[in-house]
């Protein structure tokens, strides 16, 4: 029996891959290799690239007056080490709230490149993922993925997955530069680009707020409830879909064509 919909969108946190790796072994990662990673790519241009977002970003925090932010002094011959140790303080800050922001989210992506091709870091992807993407692959259905990481990161992540390379079952991907995950416009935004109509595309994740975006723009939707997500009050199972595992999507009957 067919689905219903023609494109599936994932999120990865807590839907494609577990919680617990992204907090206990990217986060840890970067902050166990920030001062010696700096020092190594110090001169690199994707370094500088990086460290003016942060630069950038950090002026406009400490402008609207956030408790914590710290500017990042431009570069002298004399100031390296000061410029060094406000980068620290500030990546350090704003991961304490796991913020979700372009210039934190790129320096992340940046380190743990190189943590995935030294094969330190190797995404965790459970199995009914590999599953109904397979199936998926057969029904013709293209799979897109929507994380606030960004698109490097995502791509670092699936091609460096205790599964193998998982890049050939991407049509594509989108981060929060086409918007927040949290607003109806950015799921707009992603069925205009993909080129299909909202109800043409079903949305996976273990985020309540996303899919109620992603609900109120149109698509069809699922949370999914992975072992330690946060946990979903009465009314969100009640008023959701809610799946435990990606092959379940296959026998729902608000997912499969009524055709047959």
């Amino acid at each position: 029996m067919r689905p219903s919909y023609k494109i599936v969108l994932l999120d990865i946190e807590g839907t494609t891959t577990p919680i617990p790796f992204v907090h206990e072994i990217l986060f840890p990662y970067v902050k166990k290799n920030l001062a010696k990673f700096l020092d190594e790519n110090w001169s690199e241009n994707e370094m500088k690239e990086n460290i003016q977002l942060l630069r950038e970003q950090a002026m406009k925090d400490v402008s609207e007056g956030l408790a914590g932010a710290n500017l990042i002094p431009e570069e002298t011959d004399d100031n390296v080490d000061e410029v060094k140790k406000a980068i620290i303080q500030n990546i350090e800050w704003q991961m304490s709230f796991d913020r979700k922001i372009k210039a934190l989210k790129s320096f992340q992506g940046y380190i743990w490149k190189s943590g995935f091709i030294s094969g330190e870091l190797e995404t965790i992807v459970y199995n009914d993922v590999i599953e109904a993407m397979n199936k998926w692959k057969d029904f013709e259905i293209k799979i897109f993925i929507y994380s606030s990481g960004s698109v490097s990161a995502q791509k670092l992540l699936f091609g460096h997955s205790d599964k193998g390379n998982l890049l050939k079952y991407f049509s594509g991907y989108f981060d929060t530069t086409i918007g927040s995950k949290l607003e109806k416009d950015s799921y707009l935004n992603i069925a205009k680009h993909i080129g299909v109509e909202q109800k043409d595309i079903v949305f996976l994740s273990d985020n309540v707020k996303e899919i109620h975006a992603a609900k109120n723009a149109g698509f069809q939707t699922a949370i999914v409830d992975r072992p330690n997500n946060a946990p979903l009050s009465d009314d969100d199972r009640k008023d959701n879909v809610v799946f435990t595992n990606f092959l379940q999507i296959f026998t729902h009957n608000s997912y499969i064509d009524s055709l047959g």
